[in-house]
């Protein structure tokens, strides 16, 4: 449970907003380096697979990394003649950052990338923007390693894959199950905040920001996908996992120190369903019980084992209240992160104090138990003196737990406006929506996102070119013009909120000519 009321950086989670008539609502980037030979049927595949099956408005943009073949002509040959497909040029090399750099410009509210060998089966494309269109997830993700997914590779590849992921398991506590499928979409509003956090520019940089992303508290959809690896793939497999190693490294020792200011992603209060008021149902009390108790058993195991070690140097009252101290001050601070889900250093001395408060009642509980044993027997055992204040922790852990509930980390939401009776932000506020779309007869003020014309234009112009529409040689190569982008560079192109309706998405999403 969020204990805090700030309105959070994000807005909360909504349909995407309505758009004016053939704005893209998904953009593709297909980050490429030295690929003059697979970039152009790569793309003519994703282009036809989109006009086919995809509902809404979608632009595909080819990143160029510093390509040093004909790849930069390819792409502008392509982004001319097919007005869905643009192309940036960068002139440094690395997959983080042509994706910061185009995501960062791009105006539409749903941003995705893939491979260019399209390993990954394009029917999985719908499935994994779906959620992002409906407000419910933040970012989605392909997985190799569901067990829904069918994937060909070598032995290899498969255990370079899944001891990586391992590795992030152990070292980072990720959950997501496939941090290398370059099969990944993200929200615009969500990327504005989280791509500024993420410093890593090449193979680390979907890693990165998967890990910052679930940190913070976003939602992860994952899609078990399709996957046929391709053997002329040019990643340098040691180079990539040296520097992946180092990421892991960095990123574990930012989170460790709480460099990390994760506060800006998370969303206003109220958006997530636990956050609301239920009658007559205290807030997370089962989920916090189970919690403390988990942490209570380990605090006491700690306690005894600290007491057992001073009292082979001290009398028992001072093994007492030094053992206490000790676990009082770790439990305070498991406590608040575990159990009551405070994040971040913020309150964190506070806490510690009134833990502290709440330590000299259990002192006082504990030494008043001795004291009666004391005054009971002369020369009481260590396992009798051990079963005393295992009674006396028992009591002591109750009251601790009232205490922290209600004093330390009290539900503050009870004590800020509700929604209905207070001015929304201004910068979580739906507003209505702009454009020709804005205004409908009979009062309809939901308008929906743009659709496809039904009947389309031959994309690609037979007539000029009988035998090979796309042949390279039939183009002047040395006629192109992309647009210069260049690391972090962003384009601030607001776009606003609005509550929409979705159409149904058609079922024939099949590809007869895909074999998989």
């Amino acid at each position: 449970m969020r204990t805090d009321s700030s309105p959070g950086n994000l807005p909360a989670r909504e349909h995407l907003p309505a758009t004016d008539a053939g704005t893209a609502v998904l953009d593709v980037v297909i980050p490429v380096y030295n690929e003059e030979k697979d970039l152009q049927p790569c793309v003519l595949r994703l282009h036809e697979h989109l006009k086919r099956t995809f509902p809404y408005a979608f632009r595909i943009t080819v990143a160029d990394n510093a390509s040093t073949d004909t790849t930069p002509q390819v792409a502008a040959r392509l982004a001319e003649r097919l007005p869905e497909v643009t192309s940036f040029r960068l002139e440094q090399k690395g997959r983080g950052r042509a994706l910061r750099t185009v995501w960062s410009a791009s105006d539409a509210p749903v941003l995705a990338y893939m491979d260019v060998d399209l390993s990954t089966d394009l029917n999985a494309l719908l499935p994994l923007v779906a959620p992002l269109i409906s407000g419910h997830s933040d970012l989605a993700i392909g997985s190799r390693l569901s067990r829904s997914s069918r994937v060909v590779r070598g032995a290899k590849r498969e255990f370079i894959s899944r001891t990586y992921n391992l590795i992030l398991r152990g070292s980072l506590q990720a959950r997501f199950s496939d941090a290398q499928c370059g099969f990944k979409a993200i929200r615009r509003d969500v990327a504005q905040e989280l791509l500024p956090l993420v410093e890593d520019t090449g193979w680390f940089f979907d890693t990165e920001m998967l890990v910052l992303a679930e940190r913070a508290g976003l939602r992860i959809h994952e899609v078990p996908v399709d996957w046929v690896d391709d053997p002329d793939s040019t990643v340098h497999i040691v180079k990539t996992a040296t520097d992946d190693l180092k990421g892991v490294w960095r990123v574990g020792r930012a989170l460790a120190t709480g460099s990390l200011s994760l506060d800006r992603l998370t969303r206003p209060f109220g958006d997530d369903p636990r956050d609301r008021d239920l009658t007559d149902v205290p807030k997370g009390l089962a989920r916090q019980l189970v919690g403390f108790c988990v942490v209570g058993g380990l605090s006491t195991l700690f306690y005894l084992l600290l007491y057992s070690v001073f009292r082979s140097f001290s009398g028992a009252q001072v093994a007492n209240a030094l053992a206490l101290l000790v676990s009082a001050i770790a439990n305070t601070a498991a406590n608040r992160r575990l159990t009551f889900g405070v994040r971040g250093p913020g309150g964190a001395v506070r806490h510690q104090a009134q833990g502290l408060v709440v330590f000299g009642i259990g002192l006082a509980l504990t030494s008043g138990s001795l004291a009666a044993l004391g005054a009971a027997t002369s020369d009481p055992s260590h396992s009798t003196e051990l079963a005393v204040l295992i009674a006396a922790n028992l009591a002591a852990t109750v009251l601790r737990f009232l205490l922290f509930r209600a004093w330390v980390f009290p539900d503050r939401q009870g004590g800020t406006p509700s929604p209905s009776s207070s001015p929304e932000p201004a910068a979580h506020r739906p507003v209505q929506p702009f454009g020709p779309a804005a205004t409908r007869s009979g009062g309809d003020t939901h308008p929906r996102l743009p659709q496809r014309p039904t009947a389309s234009p031959a994309p690609y112009d037979t007539t000029s070119h009988d035998t090979a529409p796309y042949d390279t040689d039939s183009y002047d190569t040395a006629s192109y013009d992309t647009a210069p982008y260049r690391a972090d560079d962003a384009v601030d192109r607001s776009w606003r909120d609005s509550t929409m309706q979705l159409h149904a998405v058609r079922p024939h999403d099949h590809d007869p000519r895909n074999a998989r």
